[in-house]
């Protein structure tokens, strides 16, 4: 009997400390807190949707409920710690947030809360999603999260922190969970295609790493996907074409025809692009992204950058991406996305060019200040 697919995101969840990625600093600080043995009651993990901040969660429970721990360099397939990833553990008790955000569902929690662990050495909740929870649900939870049995302790995770009540965070260990560089996740997605045995280019795993902005779990849905499409074998056209992505020397090139104010050829690029049915929307990202690197090299390079073909100052560049950030929300949800994107680039060019009427006031001034100069210096020579 065939055993069930499994997609790769499930598949290749991290199951250690050592197979987290890009969040370095939390582990650190788990680590130190299970070895110097100041485990706190409660934790709040925050971060954007795929960062790890549930596989977090569960690895922690795991070094905290280990044969023989808590220590955090357990065995993954000691059996405490199978039980935990396969979610049959009575110790550890994941809540969806979202669907359990009511009161009873917490004063339920409170009733079992003081009952003694079962298996572990701990008695570990996991809510995901927190900041879903009720009012009401929040405050039921407050004198429970501020004074635990000690056998009990609390793992919080949540996209939006500014909806989680404040009583509550102050009740918690915070860590934020940083996006994930894209040079990690093509790293981590190099590991899979080999031991899946998926040939994959380099750009193709540059450009799946550029579609999921940080996040670990889209980039290896994405990947799935690929294989899907592709089979063993994935092409950085392949990626282009289901994705509707522009190539990264396209949106290059793009970019180097506003620095250079070339109306005609941004628009030749955007016809080029919306022929082959790139996602216009996306494009705008890239080249927000690509005009931002410019701008952080102008700024460390004393107020000046090249980095897109044309000499351009630090102002000019904010300027530009100003620009382009105005014109997102008629790009997006504008009836004519095409025409919005052209009238958007050239705005963008225009602001680029214009100069700011304080900087040229104060060029004026200047200039006043040497003209009037001038006259003084030559009375005093004939004086």
């Amino acid at each position: 009997m065939s055993t069930a697919y499994q997609v790769i995101a499930r598949k290749w969840r991290p199951q250690t400390f050592d197979d987290l990625v890009g969040q370095d600093h939390v582990v650190r600080t788990l680590r130190n807190a299970i070895s110097r043995q100041r485990i706190a009651h409660a934790y709040l993990f925050v971060g954007p949707r795929g960062t790890g901040k549930t596989s977090t969660a569960r690895i922690f429970a795991k070094a905290l409920n280990c044969t023989d721990g808590p220590k955090a360099d357990f065995d993954p397939k000691d059996p405490a710690c199978v039980s935990i990833a396969e979610g049959s553990h009575l110790d550890v008790i994941e809540i969806d947030g979202a669907s359990n955000n009511g009161v009873d569902q917490v004063r339920d929690l409170r009733e079992t809360v003081r009952y003694a662990p079962a298996q572990g050495k701990f008695k570990i909740y996991i809510i995901d999603e927190v900041h879903m929870l009720s009012a009401a649900a929040f405050n039921a939870l407050l004198k429970t999260l501020e004074e635990p049995p000690a056998h009990v302790k609390f793992v919080f995770a949540t996209t939006d922190p500014q909806k989680v009540l404040p009583t509550i965070v102050s009740r918690c260990q915070r860590f934020d969970l940083k996006p994930i560089p894209d040079d990690l996740i093509v790293e981590r997605l190099k590991a899979i295609a080999k031991a899946e045995k998926i040939t994959v280019a380099d750009a193709a795993l540059a450009c799946i790493a550029r579609l999921a902005d940080g996040g670990m779990r889209d980039a290896q849905s994405i990947f799935d996907q690929m294989i899907s499409f592709c089979g063993a074998e994935i092409t950085e056209p392949d990626v282009l074409d289901v994705y509707g992505l522009v190539a990264g020397e396209k949106v290059a090139e793009l970019a180097s025809a506003l620095a250079a104010g070339d109306h005609r050829k941004i628009i030749a690029l955007v016809d080029e692009c919306d022929a082959a049915g790139r996602d216009l929307v996306r494009l705008l990202v890239d080249l927000q992204a690509l005009v931002r690197t410019a701008l952080l090299d102008a700024i460390a390079q004393g107020g000046k950058s090249d980095r897109l073909g044309t000499a351009m100052t630090t102002e000019q560049i904010t300027r530009m991406l100003d620009g382009l950030r105005e014109g997102e929300g008629s790009v997006k949800l504008g009836l004519a996305e095409k025409i919005n994107f052209e009238v958007t680039l050239l705005k963008a060019v225009e602001a680029s060019r214009a100069r700011a009427i304080d900087s040229l006031i104060k060029e004026l001034a200047a200039l006043g200040d040497e003209a009037s100069a001038a006259p003084a210096d030559s009375e005093k020579k004939k004086g």
